[in-house]
């Protein structure tokens, strides 16, 4: 498994909900701010953005990046508790 970091801003707000349901149909994930998530997947950055890019339009920002150790930073124990788990060393 893969772990990416997906993250966007939605200009127009109109797709937020498909985005968040999109992440959620990952095999796991984490949610690391507002608009950030950390995912799971067997998928590779490519077939992830193909698969979000349907609810984005010209106007959105929308990013797929790699997420592996070392990293750094602090939140919510049950956000470091996926990290730990899910990030490859």
């Amino acid at each position: 498994m893969s772990t990416f970091i997906v993250t966007y801003d939605l200009n127009k707000e109109t797709a937020r909900p498909k985005i968040v349901d999109e992440v959620k149909a990952s095999a796991g994930w984490a949610r690391l701010s507002e608009s950030s998530y950390a995912i799971s997947t067997s998928e590779t950055v490519n077939q992830v953005y193909e698969r979000f890019k349907k609810h984005l339009d010209g106007n959105d920002n929308f990013y797929v990046i790699s997420l592996r150790r070392p990293y750094a930073g602090w939140g919510k124990k049950d956000v470091n508790d996926w990290l730990e788990k899910h990030l490859p060393h």
